[in-house]
């Protein structure tokens, strides 16, 4: 995975913990007014923190589900990693666009959505992968 639709940089801040309470916490990423975002929906993405890469699930804009918001968020389920990340940064490379946001009737829907999309964002990372070799 080489070619980032879109790139964002931030801090990692606290969210509402919805993602938490599932099993699946996400890394909220600080925005600023002037921040472009890309057009709202859920990515196959890589953040990097700490020196190290990790596959992502990357929701940008509102939570349909959760109720609404002022602002929108962008919030990176972080595949395959655990610890604490609140207060560091991170880069965050969008790299396919894999669905609306829409809004479901339950977090437990939210979290078997959540589990398809990480399944769909490694295969696009084994296929990247092996385009590139």
């Amino acid at each position: 995975m080489d070619r980032p639709m879109y790139t964002l940089h931030g801090q990692i801040v606290h969210g509402e913990g919805n993602g938490h309470t599932v099993g699946m916490p996400t890394a909220n990423l600080s925005l600023s007014p002037e921040d472009v975002l890309p057009p709202f929906g859920v990515y196959a993405a890589k953040a990097e923190l700490d020196g190290r890469w990790y596959l992502g699930v990357t929701n940008v804009g509102f939570r349909p589900t959760l109720g609404a918001l002022e602002t929108p968020t962008v919030e990176t389920l972080l595949l395959d990693f655990s610890g604490d990340v609140y207060g560091k940064p991170m880069t965050l490379k969008l790299y396919e666009y894999l669905r609306p946001t829409t809004r479901m009737h339950s977090l437990e829907e939210v979290e078997r959505q959540v589990e398809k999309d990480a399944l769909r964002t490694r295969q696009i990372a084994r296929e990247m992968d092996e385009a590139s070799e």
